[in-house]
């Protein structure tokens, strides 16, 4: 794989923070960076799956509605319209 240059400007105090972090792993700046862009990228391959969020509530069937019939249900709902 080719490596390109190119010019990056950063805030001072991100470029200090960086260099000693990729000094304290004895690594390079340069991979330090890959690393950083390569972990983004990857979080916007495979964005994570949505939550489930459950609504419970108290409750139950309404008054009059019975579920084992379905001429009962379209009466039902023939009533509420």
């Amino acid at each position: 794989m080719a490596n390109m240059k190119t010019t990056v400007e950063l805030p001072d105090e991100l470029l200090v923070a960086a260099k000693k972090l990729a000094a304290e792993q004895r690594t390079t700046l340069r991979a330090l960076v890959a690393r950083g862009l390569r972990d983004v990228l990857a979080r916007q391959e495979s964005p994570p799956a949505p939550a489930i969020e459950w609504v419970v509530s108290d409750g139950g069937l309404p008054p009059g509605l019975d579920l084992s019939s379905r001429e009962s249900l379209y009466e039902w709902l023939q009533e509420q319209e």
